[in-house]
This record gives C-alpha cells, structure tokens and sequence, in this order.
C-alpha cells in the first residue's frame, strides 16, 4: 500500500515539474535574454542619440532593442508626444493592449480544463474500482464484519449473572460443534435468535462470547449500517449479507440493534419509511423464503421489541426470544466478581453487601461502579480499593457526583436542609415505604440534595400502599418548607417530587386501576407515539369529561398523601428539627445516623483525606432534580429528588 502510493506521489511530482517548464516556455520572452532596466531619461537620451532600433509599447511598459542588439526595459509617464517623437527618428513602433500579453499555453490550458477534468476524474473513479475491490461504486456491499480470534475473544466464562440467556446460547454454540446429537432425533437449528432486554444488560457481550466459544466464522453489523440514502442500497446490503453467509455456512450473522431496521410497518410517514420497509422486506425473504439458508444462524439484539415488525418475530425466522433482564441479587453478585478479577481489592471488600445495596443495577453499571471505585481509589494514592471507596462510588452513580465547589448562602443551606429532612422523616414513619439509605445537602448532580431509600431486597411489583407511601414521601420536602418558612416562602425545589408524584398517580389511574371511581379500566392505552412506528390514525379513547374527572382524581390523590405527610411531620416536628440541624452540621448522614440525630444522639463522622478543592467559587445555585425512573421500571433502584 505504501509502496503504491509513493510511486504515485512520485509519477504527480514529475508531472508538475514538466507542466512548470512549460508554462516558463510558453510564457511572453520565453527563452530570450533579460531585458535591461533603464530610466526613461537614459531611453530618451539613447533615441535621441539615434541608438534605439525598435520600440514595443504596452500601456506604461516600453520595452525594446539596441542598435548593437541588446534589450532593454523602461516605464514611461503619460507622454503623448513619445510616439510622434519615435516616429521623426526613424524607430519602428509596435503598439500592444496591457492585458493582451497571455501565453498561447494557457490560452489552450483554459479551454481544454473543462474536459481535462472530467477525464481525470474518470480515470480516478476507475483506479479506485479496480485497486479498492469496486468501493467507490459499492454501496450495495455488505458492511458485515468478520471477527477473528484475536479481536478481543470473550467466552461465556466472561459473562455472569444471566445464567438463563447463557444456557440458551450455549445449545446453539453446542449445534453447531456436534449436531448429530440433536438432528438424530430430528431436531433442527434455530434460524435466529432475538436478544431482548433493556440497556446494558450484556446483550452484545453474549453474541461475542459466541463469537469466541463457537469456532465459526461469525459476522457483525449494526442495524443502522442498512439504512442509506441511496434507494436500493438497504435491500441490496441484505442479500450480501446473507451471501456471506451462505458462502461461509455454518455460521452466526449478528445484527445489533436491530430496532433501527425492523421496525413496523405500515406507518407511512415519507420515502425514508419505504426505503426502510423495503429493506425489511428483503430481510424477512432471505431469512425464511424460498431459498434455504442452512447453516446461517441469525442472531439480533434490541431493547425495543415493542416496535418490531410481528413479521420478523415469528417462528421460522426469529424462533427464539431470549430475555436479558436485569440481574437480580446473586447475579449482581456473580457479576461484581467477574469485574473485579483486575482490581486490588482491601480485605474489608465484601461483594454481596454491594451486591444487595444495588437493586435495579444492570451489568454496565455494575461495571462502571468497580471502575468509579478503582479511580477514586487511585484519586486517593490508595493500593487496594477498600469498601468505602465503594461506597462512595455507588453514591456518585446512584446520586451523581458531589459539587462541593458550589457556594449556597446559609439560608439556601437550612431550606435544603429542611426539604430534605421532610422527605426522610416520612420515609421513616410511612411503614410501606422503602428503608431510608442516605441523606445529603451536598449538592449532587443538578440537584441541591438528595434523599435517597433503597429496598431490603429486589422488588418486582409495587402494591398500591407501596405506591401511596411514595407520593407521602414525594410531597414530604413541601410540606417541611412551609411548616417551617410558611406558606409564602416555599422555593421551587419540589419541581421534581411535583412531577414525579404526578406521573406515579396519573399511572395508578390509568394504567393500572388503582382508584375505587375510575374502576379498573386502562384509558388512553391506544395513543402510543406514531414515530414508533404505529398507525398514524390511533388517537385517545377517553371522552373530555373522563378527562376531567382523572385529573380530578389525580389531585385527590396527591392532596391526600399531602395531608398524610403533613400529618406526620406535625407530630414529629421535634426530630425535624433535630435531622435539618444534623444535615448542616455533617451534610451528609446515612439512615442509621439519621435516626441517631433523631434521638439526641451524637455520631462520629470519618475524616475522609480527599483533597478539597483549593479555592470554592461561586455559582448559580439550581433546584432542577434528576431524572428517575418511572415507576414499575426500576423504580426500586430510584433515587428520590430533594
């Protein structure tokens, strides 16, 4: 390749070269001796002394020669008598236009660029489609890549915490080493398998750690690798990818996300849709049409089976579905191990305490919270990453990471402290509330404080006392403002735990049929998002006066666990007081310390040997809250706004 392109560069520097001794040829006086600068009172003195031969005269420019041959060059003012002087002395005078002087070369250099262009670029396009195998035409090729053994090889002694997915893997990778054993009693591959489950679950870790255990070629591309802006070109990277295969059978094609090709159809919202149904279509023959595609085996990912096509999901083309969930508490713990197999840890390092302290946690964020840990850890010069360093790195993935750097005014500072003292004591007296993990002013991410309940164990449904003691634990930073500021100096800092109580009781409502009036109906259930590739014409199922009476339902609801939480820190506003004035002493207490400042108590805070920032500049305080799950997804693992 290198060799290539030197002598290429060599072949267009000789080409320059020749191209600028020819312009220096054909330029006007090419190859005739310099011409002599002289004054013009020297030229005038020289014509008068009868020693000038001939004149050239171009504009100001007055060039010419001797009588004994030599050249000369002068410049000459506006001086109208100089050629009627020049003509009484017998000198032959030659008169030309200033702009006239263009080489008869570049005369023709300009009129044949056009097509001197176009040939070069035809000879370019030529070269590239004989030396790049066809790239410069090739959009229809296949961008499918073959991984290879040395590619980052993962094995399924790599993956953890998915023991269900593994095991259905595995029967494939097992077909394909020996399969006698399942077509002796007629058994037959399956064509495809489709990865679902949401993010960061380990869908793509599976398909290369097939790609590692299987011992056949194996082909990866991405979903979106088929979409181009050529018509055609999706349709025709299909079937070479599937030509690929057939060629190199047995073995695995792998389509990631492939929700950005399969989506439904029958949306019709422009010509990229039919490009894209017809790129669709062309994969749902090759995968089960006319021709036998033996041997290819079909493996897809995605976390958004809900908008893929029902074509694609039949038997015969995807025949099996394998579920990617989040781990659950001993796969969390399996997981936790398997990352840190490179990290030094402390002896006090106990993986099922993390392990039950992380509820909700998919394997990518176990993964960044061991990696958060070993770089705080290396922050601190530690060698080995103890327990506090994960603890602190869980707060930072759960919470965001602290702004200590940010200046809040003593009164900002006990408004905080108050909102979330609020929101603890309910989440402590309400019994059918999560237990209270941690509490802090410091400023985490965009919120100005954070309180935060983890569950005792992984929480797979949510009762509806569940529920109602969540929305108590919502409106417990409002009703703390005003029962200590009053009615009129109430911030904005409950924006968040408003809506978040909102969406927790508009789904309630709607979705699942927990209000005694609206009865146990799911309304609205058929406005899904039209970009998602359903019917344009679905619109609401609810009449303008059912409308009403949710919201009015909605806010009878939230009203009633604003009364609740009232109620409770009304009669505790005693331990209010004392957790807001804990929190602006240590700013940050855990739930144990919480109730140990409840009861008068005293704590022992360790010193952590961070360095701090040398100077605190100031900024502009914000009361926006992070984001959180919604409930019934996560919601156990939800961190709950300031």
């Amino acid at each position: 390749m290198m060799g290539n392109f030197g002598r290429n560069l060599a072949l267009w520097v000789v080409i320059a070269l020749l191209l600028v001794v020819l312009f220096n040829q054909f330029q006007p006086g090419g190859g005739k001796p310099p011409e002599a600068q002289i004054a013009y009172s020297d030229f005038i003195g020289e014509v008068n002394g009868g020693r000038v031969r001939s004149v050239t005269i171009q504009g100001h420019n007055v060039s010419g020669s001797m009588t004994d041959g030599k050249a000369f060059q002068t410049y000459t003012p506006d001086d109208q008598s100089l050629v009627q002087h020049l003509t009484d002395k017998g000198i032959r005078v030659v008169a030309k236009p200033e702009d006239g002087d263009v080489s008869p070369f570049l005369h023709y250099l300009l009129s044949w660029f056009p097509f001197l262009l176009l040939i070069g670029v035809w000879v370019f396009f030529m070269r590239q489609m004989q030396s790049g195998g066809g790239r410069a035409m090739g959009f229809g090729k296949s961008r499918a890549r073959m991984l290879t053994e040395k590619q980052g090889r993962v094995t399924f002694e790599d993956v953890a915490g998915i023991d269900e997915a593994k095991g259905e893997l595995q029967e494939i990778v097992e077909f394909l080493k020996d399969p006698q054993k399942f077509q002796r009693l007629g058994g037959k591959i399956p064509k495809g398998v489709l990865l679902v489950g949401p993010p960061g679950t380990g869908k793509t870790l599976l398909a290369r750690a097939i790609a590692g255990e299987a011992n056949v070629p194996f082909f990866t591309i991405s979903g979106s690798d088929f979409v181009e802006m050529f018509v055609g070109v999706g349709a025709s990277r299909v079937r070479d990818m599937f030509e690929q295969g057939k060629k190199n059978a047995p073995c695995i094609i792998f389509i990631d996300e492939i929700d950005a090709v399969g989506r439904h159809r029958g949306a019709g919202l422009g010509g990229g849709n039919d490009e894209r149904e017809q790129t669709l279509n062309q994969m749902l023959v090759e995968m089960d049409g006319f021709e036998s595609n033996e041997g290819v085996i079909l493996i897809a990912a995605t976390n958004r089976p809900d908008v893929l096509d029902p074509a694609l999901l039949r038997p015969g083309r995807f025949d099996r579905q394998v579920v990617v969930p989040n781990p659950d508490v001993a796969g969390r713990e399996k997981i936790l191990r398997v990352h840190m197999r490179k990290v030094p840890l402390a002896s006090d390092v106990d993986p099922k305490v993390i392990a039950r302290g992380t509820p909700g946690f998919s394997g990518a964020d176990l993964a960044n919270l061991v990696n958060e840990a070993a770089l705080l850890a290396a922050r601190l010069s530690r060698r080995t990453v103890s327990m506090a360093e994960f603890e602190d790195a869980k707060d930072k993935v759960m919470m965001g990471a602290e702004r200590r750097s940010m200046v809040m005014s003593d009164a900002e500072k006990r408004m905080t402290a108050y909102h979330e003292a609020g929101h603890a004591l309910c989440g402590i007296y309400e019994p059918d509330s999560d237990p209270l993990h941690k509490v802090t002013i410091i400023p985490r991410g965009r919120a100005l404080g954070l309180t935060m309940n983890l569950p005792e164990g992984d929480r797979l449904s949510y009762s509806k006392s569940y529920l109602l003691a969540k929305l108590v634990l919502t409106m417990g930073g409002r009703v703390a403002e005003e029962l200590i500021f009053g009615p009129n100096q109430v911030s904005n800092g409950a924006s968040g735990d408003i809506k978040q109580a909102t969406d927790i009781s508009r789904r309630m409502i709607t979705e699942w049929g927990m209000s005694d009036k609206l009865g146990m109906i799911a309304y609205g259930d058929n406005s899904q998002e039209v970009f998602l590739g359903h019917s344009v014409t679905q619109s609401k199922n609810i009449s303008e006066h059912t409308a009403r009476e949710i919201e009015a339902e909605v806010k009878q609801m939230i009203d009633r666990a604003y009364a609740r939480a009232r109620e409770i820190l009304t009669q505790h506003i005693d331990e209010l007081h004392l957790l807001a004035q804990g929190l602006l002493e240590y700013e940050t207490l855990s739930g144990e310390e919480s109730r140990m400042v409840m009861r008068g108590e005293k704590i022992e805070k360790k010193v952590v040997d961070e360095p701090m920032p040398e100077t605190r500049r100031s900024s502009v305080p914000t009361t926006s809250r992070p984001a959180t799950p919604p409930p019934g997804e996560g919601f156990g693992a939800a961190t709950q706004p300031g």
